[in-house]
């Protein structure tokens, strides 16, 4: 036990969001051993800063954008990019186009890592760019792994959904058909949400609880690519983000 009790009660409640998911207050209470007064306290101090969210229909607190923040912290260090380095190398060597891998930063993907394709046209998934994760097919390979209730509290409103081609979801439910369709083919895509004229399709890479950590993606030019060779594309891209959580540990969902 720490000799900071509010501080160890903190990091307990935090960890077990982060293993069980939403819960209310009081299965929190019951689980960690803490009166509710307490428990409450925490919670209330922990959503002003956005560890955590309060979900008030269901009544039930989860994890917030500030706690996926510093989750993906650590997964944005070099260990991860050098593991990946190889394996986006070897899936560009493949497929002849241009790849990427990406973590999610609140309701953003940040990009860590890029491997270019030889006479491929530049991409702006340049290595520090960001982007809206509800348009790009890393974004939407990490939310489709992630619990309903999280996705909600990284998209609460129609102001999370910022718009760039005029394509894409512009709201929840729109963005959940995508998700249910991801999780479905065990793989994301997007057509001209970030860019026009190019296209990515992407899956998810997974730490050793089977929370997606990153996106990897290819991404190409739509008229170098016939539709009907996408999903070829996309077994592609799975085994290589498979391989990677391999090398990082991790578990495949």
């Amino acid at each position: 036990m720490s000799d900071v009790p509010a501080a160890d009660a903190t990091a307990r409640l935090l960890r077990h969001l982060s293993r069980t998911g939403p819960l209310p207050a009081a299965a929190l209470a019951t689980a960690l051993g803490l009166p509710r007064s307490t428990t409450y306290h925490l919670l209330t101090v922990l959503a002003e800063h956005g560890f955590v969210v309060h979900l008030r229909e269901e009544r039930l607190y989860g994890l917030g954008v500030t706690a996926f923040e510093l989750g993906t912290a650590y997964s944005r260090q070099a260990p991860l990019a050098r593991a990946a380095r190889p394996v986006l190398a070897r899936l560009v060597d493949q497929v002849g186009q241009s790849a990427h891998l990406a973590v999610l930063h609140g309701n953003e993907v940040l990009y860590v890592l890029e491997e270019r394709a030889p006479r491929r046209a530049p991409l702006v998934t340049d290595v520090g760019v960001r982007l809206p994760a509800h348009l790009t097919a890393s974004g939407r390979a990490i939310l489709a792994a992630l619990p309903s209730a999280q996705v909600r509290a990284l998209f609460p409103d129609a102001d999370a959904f910022v718009d760039r081609t005029g394509k894409g979801p512009h709201r929840l439910s729109e963005l959940r058909t995508l998700l249910v369709d991801a999780r479905r083919t065990g793989w994301a895509s997007e057509d001209g949400d970030v860019t026009p004229g190019f296209a990515s399709v992407a899956s998810a890479v997974t730490d050793h609880t089977g929370h997606p950590i990153a996106g990897l993606a290819v991404t190409f030019a739509r008229a170098d690519v016939p539709e009907e060779v996408w999903p070829r594309l996309a077994e592609a891209t799975a085994r290589a983000a498979a391989e990677l959580t391999r090398r990082v540990g991790g578990s495949p969902r």
